[in-house]
């Protein structure tokens, strides 16, 4: 069995050792989850704010636009299946796309969902073309019909065969009472939050928390749990005290992809026996994304990006870490996604081949372990992480200290997930951590995402076959040859994984921390959205 490293479980110790001291003397706090007064109530630890609910924009929380908000179909790991629209119709060229619609539902406050209101949900999301322009069916959208007042067809300038796919997703093809728009639109923001989903958006103090209630009218039936609370609690030991006070009953895996509580706590509570912890199959990859474009920095160079990544031990990572509820990635997609299981080059920890390469790349090792040099450059770049998550904090240090002793400089900086979002829009970064979409999504939104100025384009520029890369993807994108499509899809993944641009580390699962009463625990494909609406306290 392969020996965890000394430098891993310093750092694991620390984490425990704060977690420790946190929570008071062993016999001062219990275990045992709260006995609710109303068993019908959920209350969930958020590290952040549900923020801004416009589920046609995207700094609102996932799991809470999830709860509020439908699309027309839904994601399933069965396919695509019906949600509001109960069938629909695809031409024989591919590109009009004619639903019939759920009849007889409300939206929140009363108005009725029919056709008129998706064609102007869709024309609103239309009007904000440069945000979405990440998802490829956003260019592919030419109008939207009223045929009668339960059929709506959506027109397409090309066959595009991911479409359903993209209109599943949590946002922005998601429906909004019209009576919330401000000036006929949603771009600019909107007056209130009424989708036609299982719950009620009712209250919302910003960064402490929002209540949401039952939607006793939701046309699939009303939910058995009639309240659910997000609330905002900093990850790690604060989260895990809340639960043992009973402040709080449910912890999951939230929309950064970071967990509010480490895994060693995950199974204090699980041996209790008073808590049960519950693990989806994998979802998508953590990956570092390196900025090929960014001017000046060593991080555009080919060998420093294939360096780092032999520098880094995924077999650490995913066991001393995570305990191996996260499994070691060598590529960007797991072998269970779409058009994924191609024949790439390994990329196995291993320091000698990663100061080989360095060596060969011009960059001078100095004595005593300085950073290295190369026409009087430092080697040295900055790798931003999630402030809010401890698991990508300890990743970083370890990757640090393995970097350290290649002559490679790490500076880490913790920030929010927004900032961090912001800066992989704008380019101001060397590294950063990230995902993939998701199961649900990929390959293609993540790929897609590969020439968007608002995610992976500064990533993904920089890279001598940018062009080729980019002429490939919109020729996927609208391929109707299955056998075609395969083809591009390997060439795509094999250009930026020689490139190096996208470094995996773990594939990663969501996992839910709740007490042993709480029935109905699922996983939607759409990864950090729960279907509360299934569960119950028994």
């Amino acid at each position: 069995m392969k020996k965890s490293s000394p430098f891993i479980y310093m750092l694991m110790l620390v984490s425990v050792l704060v977690l420790i001291a946190g929570c008071g003397q062993p016999n001062e706090t219990s275990t045992e989850p709260a006995n609710l007064e109303v068993q019908s109530e959920l209350i969930y630890a958020s590290a952040k704010d549900i923020n801004d609910m416009n589920p046609h924009l995207y700094t609102g929380s996932m799991p809470a636009q999830g709860m509020v908000y439908e699309s027309l179909v839904e994601n399933t790991p069965d396919g695509i299946k019906p949600l509001l629209a109960e069938s629909w119709d695809i031409s024989e060229d591919g590109k009009t796309y004619t639903f019939h619609l759920r009849q007889g539902v409300k939206f929140h406050d009363g108005e009725p969902f029919n056709a008129e209101a998706v064609k102007q949900n869709i024309e609103a999301v239309q009007a904000n073309a440069e945000k979405h322009a990440w998802i490829k069916l956003s260019t592919k959208i030419t109008s939207v019909e009223v045929i009668d007042e339960y059929t709506a067809a959506l027109t397409l300038s090309d066959a595009y065969y991911p479409a359903l796919v993209e209109l599943s997703m949590t946002r922005p093809y998601v429906f909004i009472s019209p009576k919330d728009f401000v000036d006929g639109g949603t771009k600019d923001g909107v007056s209130g939050y009424h989708g036609t989903g299982p719950y009620k958006l009712t209250a919302h103090k910003v960064e402490e928390n929002a209540t949401f209630e039952a939607n006793e009218e939701y046309w699939a039936g009303a939910p058995l749990i009639k309240k659910i609370t997000s609330k905002v609690l900093p990850a790690g030991e604060t989260t895990f005290l809340a639960l043992q006070k009973g402040e709080i009953n449910v912890v999951f895996t939230d929309d950064r992809g970071a967990d509010s509580i480490d895994v060693e706590a995950m199974e204090r509570l699980a041996e209790s026996g008073d808590y049960q912890v519950v693990r989806s199959e994998a979802m998508n990859t953590s990956i570092i994304v390196a900025n090929s474009s960014r001017q000046g920095s060593p991080v555009q160079e080919t060998a420093v990006r294939e360096a780092l990544w032999y520098a880094i031990d995924r077999e650490t990572i995913s066991n001393d870490i995570f305990n191996g509820t996260q499994t070691v990635a060598n590529t960007l997609f797991s072998s269970n996604v779409n058009y994924a299981n191609v024949d790439l080059k390994l990329r196995e920890y291993n320091p000698e081949t990663a100061k080989a390469l360095l060596d060969q790349a011009g960059w001078t090792a100095a004595e005593g372990g300085a950073v290295r040099t190369k026409n009087g450059q430092p080697l040295t770049m900055k790798l931003y992480y999630d402030s809010n998550s401890s698991s990508q904090k300890i990743q970083a240090e370890l990757i640090q200290h393995a970097a350290k002793e290649l002559g490679i400089g790490l500076e880490l900086v913790g920030e929010e997930s927004t900032s961090i979002a912001n800066r992989r829009a704008t380019g101001e970064y060397d590294l950063l951590f990230n995902q993939t979409w998701g199961l649900a999504y990929d390959p293609q939104s993540t790929i897609a995402a590969f020439t968007s100025d608002s995610a992976y384009k500064h990533t993904t520029s920089g890279i001598a076959q940018a062009d080729e890369l980019y002429r490939k993807i919109d020729e996927v994108m609208v391929s109707t040859d299955e056998t075609s499509r395969k083809s591009l899809y390997a060439d795509i993944m094999k250009i930026v994984h020689d490139e190096a641009v996208f470094i995996p580390i773990t594939n990663g699962r969501v996992t839910v921390v709740a007490p042993q009463n709480l029935e109905g625990i699922g996983f939607k494909q759409t990864q950090y959205e729960l279907p509360f609406e299934q569960m119950n306290f028994k």
